[in-house]
Formats: C-alpha cells, sequence, structure tokens
C-alpha cells in the first residue's frame, strides 16, 4: 500500500544535495571556505557531510579537544539555511591514538598486528577504542544537541573488516557458547567429524579452519554481529542526547564482508556510497540494471522507506582500473536514477579536491581551479536544479509486486562450498543469475523490491528465489505459505540444498521445497565456459518462443507431480526437464533447471507479467536501453523515464502527463535524449 513518509530531517521536505567536504583540510585558507559557501549556493547544494575523518583536527593529542573550527562551519551552514550529516570521526584513529594504545589496532589472520596505515583498521572489540568512541560522540552530541544545521548523524564510513587479536578470538568463542551451548552440540552443527576437526575444548576453535563450513559462516556472522554491537557502542549517546536526529552509515552495495541487514536495522536511515561504471560503452544498459538493482536493495533494507545515496562521483573517480571521464549528461541520469528508486538524495565525494595524498584526483565538484567555470560544476548545478523542482517526490515509495531474494548468508554459503565454480573466490554464477532475472524486469519497466528470504512475502503476486541453497529456519514454510495461498514462486537449480549451518538435507532436494516444486533434483552438470545446451520448450507453452539457450549449470531434476514446460535438448540429459511448473495450493511454483540466457528469462518474466496482472510502470513496450520506474504517494506517479543509451529513443508513456522539471505538458510520446531522463507526473494508476 503506498504511502509518504516523513522527510529525512524533519521539517526540510527537499531533496538533499551535498557532498564530502573536508574543511579541516583547508583550516590556513580562509579565502577557500569563503568560496565553498558561494559556490554551494551556486549548484544548489543544500546539505554538507562534514567531520568524517576529522579526528586529528578535533582531537589532535588525547583529552584536549578543538571544536572552534567545526563551529565555525556548522554556524555558517545554518545561516545559509543547509544541513549538516554530521559524522562521527571513528573510521580513521590519530596517529597519537594508534601509538599510545597499539592494542586499538587490528590483529591479521596470522597473528599480525597491523601498523598505524590507511583507515578502517580499528578493532570493533577494543574496550580502549570503545572508550574513546563514546568520549568523542558524547562531546559532538553534548557541543551540537539543538544547532540549527545538524540533520543527519553519519556513523564512522564504510565499516568493513575483521580483527583476529586474542580478544576477537576469546569473544567469538563467547559467543558460540552462547549460541551453541555445548561442544557436543556445536560439533554436530559443524560436521567436524570430517577430517576429524572434531573439538575437544573451545580454545581449540579458531576461524582459519576453511573447511569447516559452518564455522566459517559463524564466523561471518560473528563479525557481523561484532560491528553491529559497535554501532551500538557509537550510537548511545547520539541517541541519549539528540533522541529525535536520525542516525545513518553509509553502505557500499553488494559488499559481501557484513551482512547490511542486520546493520539496517540500528540504522533510521540507510545510506549507499554509489560509484557505477558508467562509461559509454555498448554494456552500459546492464550496468544501469545492476545500479538499479543495488538501490532496491538499499531500499528494502528498511521495509522500502526512502534511503540516501550518500557518495557518489560528479566525474572520474581515482581507484578504478580505467578512471574514464562521465559523458554528458551521465551526471544527472545516474543521480535522478537514484530518486527514482527511492533515494531522496544526492551527494558526492567530494565537495573539493584536496591537494594532496590519494584522493586528489578523484572526481570532485569543485576541481584544483577552485571556481564555478568548469563542466563538472555545470552538470551539478543542473542535478541541483532538477532536484529543486522533486520537492512532493521527497518521502514517496516504490510500489512493487515483485521480489527477489538476496541474502547475505546464501551468498557466504555459496562462496565457501566446494563445488559451484568461483572466480576469485566468489561464485559469480549466483550473481550473475540473480541480475539476469532482475534485469528482465528492469527491461519491462516492472518496480522490484530486493528481500530476504526471512521478510513477509504475503503482499507479492511474484517471488524470485534465484539460487537459493540455504533455506534458514522457517523459510521453507514461509515459502510454503506463500505458493498456497495464491502467490507464484520461481526457484532455481541449487535451491534447497542445506540447512543454516551447511548440513545437506536427506531426502533429496530441493530439500523441505520438494513438495512445492514438484521435483526431485539428482544431480548438477557445470559447463564448461565454451559449452552450452539448450532447452526445447513442450507444446502448451505457446507464449514462449521454441528453443532457448542455456548454459554454465544444468540441474538434472525427475518431475514429481509438476508439469514438464521444457526439456534439454542435447547431451545425455536430452529429453529430461529443464524447465517445470507445480500447482500448489492456490499457487504455483516454477523451477528453472539451467542457467538459462537473458532473452529467456525476458520472455519467461513477461508471460509472467502478463498472467498475473502486474503493473508495468509503462504500458507500451519500452525501447532498448531504456527504463521506466516510479514513485508514488497514492494519489500522484511519478515516473522517471530513463535513456541507458546514447541515441535519443522515443517512448510511448500515454496522456495526461506533466514533465516535472521543465513544467510542460508531454505525451503520449515522449523524445528522451541520449543518456537523458525524463521526470513526469500523472493521476495515480494504483
Amino acid at each position: 500500500m503506498s504511502q509518504r513518509y516523513e522527510p529525512i530531517i524533519k521539517g526540510f521536505p527537499q531533496m538533499l544535495h551535498g557532498g564530502d567536504y573536508n574543511p579541516d583540510q583547508w583550516l590556513d585558507r580562509l579565502d577557500v571556505i569563503d568560496q565553498d559557501f558561494r559556490l554551494a549556493k551556486l549548484s544548489g547544494v543544500n546539505t554538507w557531510s562534514v567531520g568524517i575523518f576529522s579526528w586529528a583536527a578535533l582531537e589532535p593529542e588525547e583529552g584536549r579537544f578543538e571544536f572552534g573550527w567545526l563551529d565555525r562551519i556548522m554556524d555558517r551552514m545554518a545561516a545559509d539555511g543547509m544541513k549538516a550529516v554530521l559524522a562521527t570521526p571513528s573510521g580513521a584513529k590519530p596517529n597519537w591514538m594508534a601509538t599510545k594504545y597499539p592494542e586499538i589496532r587490528r590483529v591479521q589472520p596470522m597473528g599480525n598486528r597491523e601498523h598505524q596505515a590507511g583507515r578502517h583498521n580499528h578493532c570493533f572489540t577494543s574496550p580502549v577504542y570503545r572508550e574513546k568512541v563514546t568520549i568523542m560522540n558524547t562531546r559532538l552530541a553534548e557541543r551540537y544537541r539543538g544547532h540549527a544545521a545538524l540533520g543527519v548523524w553519519h556513523l564512522s564510513n564504510e565499516y568493513s573488516g575483521d580483527c583476529h587479536c586474542d580478544l576477537c578470538k576469546r569473544t567469538f568463542r563467547a559467543w558460540l557458547k552462547a549460541k551453541y551451548g555445548t561442544l557436543d552440540r556445536l560439533n554436530k552443527s559443524w560436521w567436524t567429524a570430517f577430517w576429524a576437526h572434531t573439538y575437544t575444548d573451545w580454545d581449540q576453535v579458531d576461524w582459519i579452519d576453511g573447511c569447516v563450513h559452518g564455522l566459517v559462516l559463524d564466523w561471518q556472522r560473528f563479525v557481523s554481529d561484532q560491528t553491529v554491537d559497535f554501532i551500538r557502542c557509537e550510537s548511545a549517546p547520539l541517541r541519549r542526547l539528540t533522541p529525535d536526529v536520525p542516525i545513518t552509515t553509509n553502505l557500499m552495495g553488494t559488499f559481501l564482508g557484513l551482512d547490511y541487514r542486520r546493520l539496517a536495522a540500528e540504522l533510521d536511515v540507510v545510506s549507499w556510497d554509489n560509484y557505477p561504471a558508467y562509461h559509454d560503452r555498448a554494456d552500459m544498459p546492464a550496468t544501469g540494471a545492476f545500479i538499479s538493482f543495488v538501490h532496491d536493495l538499499n531500499r528494502g533494507l528498511k521495509g522500502g522507506r526512502p534511503f540516501m545515496m550518500m557518495e557518489s562521483s560528479p566525474s572520474a573517480v581515482n581507484w578504478m582500473p580505467l578512471n574514464k571521464l562521465l559523458r554528458p549528461g551521465i551526471h544527472r541520469l545516474k543521480s535522478l536514477q537514484a530518486v527514482a528508486h527511492g533515494s531522496d538524495s544526492v551527494q558526492y565525494f567530494q565537495w573539493r579536491k584536496g591537494r594532496g595524498s590519494t584522493e586528489k584526483f578523484h572526481g570532485a565538484v569543485v576541481d584544483h581551479v577552485g571556481h564555478e567555470h568548469t563542466r563538472v560544476f555545470g552538470d551539478v548545478a543542473e542535478v541541483g536544479r532538477s532536484l529543486g523542482k522533486l520537492g512532493d517526490v521527497v518521502g514517496t515509495t516504490v510500489p512493487a509486486e515483485v521480489a527477489i531474494i538476496y541474502d547475505w548468508e546464501n551468498r557466504w554459503l555459496l562462496n565457501a562450498v566446494q563445488g559451484p565454480p568461483k572466480q576469485h573466490g566468489v561464485c559469480q554464477l549466483h550473481e550473475d543469475w540473480v541480475q539476469r532475472h532482475y534485469r528482465a524486469f528492469w527491461k519491462q519497466g516492472v518496480p522490484v523490491d530486493v528481500v530476504a528470504s526471512t521478510d513477509d512475502l504475503s503482499r507479492y503476486k511474484l517471488v524470485v528465489a534465484p539460487m537459493l541453497y540455504m533455506l534458514q529456519p522457517g523459510v521453507a514454510d514461509r515459502l510454503t505459505a506463500f505458493v498456497r495461498i495464491g502467490g507464484t514462486l520461481v526457484g532455481s537449480f541449487l535451491t534447497g540444498i542445506a540447512d543454516e549451518n551447511d548440513l545437506v538435507f536427506e531426502g533429496g532436494w530441493p530439500g523441505p521445497l520438494r513438495p512445492v516444486f514438484g521435483v526431485w533434483a539428482e544431480e548438477i552438470d557445470y559447463l564448461y565456459a565454451d559449452e552450452t545446451n539448450h532447452m526445447v520448450m513442450t507444446p502448451g507453452a505457446d507464449e514462449l518462443g521454441a528453443e532457448y539457450g542455456v548454459s554454465a549449470a544444468c540441474d538434472l531434476i525427475h518431475a514429481e507431480g509438476a508439469r514438464v514446460l521444457a526439456t534439454y535438448g542435447a547431451d545425455f540429459y536430452a529429453g529430461r526437464p529443464a524447465l517445470t511448473v507445480n500447482a500448489f495450493g492456490k499457487g504455483q511454483a516454477y523451477y528453472m533447471a539451467a542457467f538459462a540466457d537473458q532473452e529467456f528469462l525476458d520472455d519467461f518474466h513477461g508471460a509472467e507479467i502478463a498472467r498475473l496482472g502486474i503493473r508495468r510502470v509503462l504500458e507500451a513496450e519500452l525501447p532498448d536501453g531504456v527504463t521506466a520506474q516510479v514513485r508514488t504517494d497514492g494519489k500522484t506517479d511519478y515516473v522517471f523515464v530513463m535513456n541507458f543509451s546514447s541515441q535519443a529513443r522515443v517512448v510511448d508513456i500515454g496522456p495526461g502527463c506533466q514533465d516535472v522539471v521543465e513544467g510542460r505538458a508531454v505525451g503520449p510520446r515522449l523524445d528522451v535524449s541520449g543518456y537523458g531522463v525524463v521526470v513526469v507526473q500523472r493521476p495515480c494508476r494504483g
């Protein structure tokens, strides 16, 4: 059901537009700071993220705090009507602290304590570091509570990594004791009789034993839980002293190291750092679909609430293998793409380029030349003007009737187990399979929620569960109930293989979902990169083509009540089922036995969209490279028509639409330039 959420910053119903600002790098250049405030007005910037890596400037020596420079920045921001995304500086500890308290520096897996270098290198368990963070965050909250510029708290920066010091190991073992109670239960859960790995003392448990998949999985769960515990420590003084100021931290898309669903539970607002490789190439629509997926993922972390795009680059970054400039139009396209999928902000790293160190050549709003007469500044100002017209979009939601399941723990396990093919230790097969499904909806302008297998699925018409290898407790029951009451479930090869400890289900795959899918998966064939097969549709599947290519993975299944829709066309398993559908309760469940090509998924999901009456944003077929996404408050739809190709496209949007940015009537046909985006509003089509 559509609704409008309150603005992220209370009493500030505007699209947030800004970036990471580091005035502490320019404290000896007041003329530069004056210029920054002038340029902020010119570019339509109304927020800055400040203080992110400023600990050395805020506390130059232990116990001596220097807030005067930040006071002046905050006061000037308030005077100019700007809001601060005020950071806690824990992402980079100062040198004096690392020297005096070496125990706060992380220890590597083989036991070496890290030197003070880089950033994000502190031990989350360390009582000393937690004490120092608490002192700093308390000082910040006491000083700026009630300040007119304070809008959002920004915890640290891009939480990541783990520590293997003795304290962390002891804490991990205590975590295991609390979870399992006894070593006997732990040994049975982890199947440690394999290779004589049975533990007879808790102190024997060491995470680096990678052949025990239950251990690998629990270590990653522990790292997420310990990060969450550190977040709670960081947040405590902020919540106590400024309870009405929302808290966020910047996530990193599909980053594998932490379960972002666990982290999101501790945040008021989700935010993430978006750096797509939009490089004017033939694969740009595929990149566009992937970035749309990540936006939808972040929106889903808080149940559909608007999120923040905390970082993006207005031009080239400095860390890709090849750092290309953004072509004209692309900055506006990727900025409004975030808004289309639920972001109520467009923010940048960075506001002004520094003169030294590793990020001096990273893209920024203000270049080293220091004035507004640059192409990039003009692009940012254009985005500022567009965002200024989109105030009515703030707080609106994305109405999705389709969900794709994407679980961190399932990804961890697919990367750990031997069998599925890996690329540099990552089961890329899963990531690619998810993206192929998502892109089929993206190309047809169908909104999608990206959810966890443990989320409530009852409001969706169609749920896609690609390669759901692990079934956590209760998930099979939840999926079964979803189909029984009338939902449509799409599953695939490598589904229902093992439980939450990677203990394989007995009785045949897909384990407890075998009755729902009506199939038994006996074995799986992995194909070489240059090897393919194909599936041949059976009579009765008239809405699909006659034949489609498959590659990478082919499940050898038996139909046990399911209707066979396609069979393999080659190899020794030619003629065996490759695609089935099973009527179950009031719904049905499809099983895709093979890694099908994009053409098949486009056709298959297109047919299901029509059969289930799933709403598309626009009724007309979309040209290649174009997608349409929508946000709504239940009365007005805001449709974002985005062209991820370099060629102009004509899109049929229907009558009765208004160009929100240009303030003019448009339609029924709309011209969209190459890399262009047009935002139109229309009465809600429900």
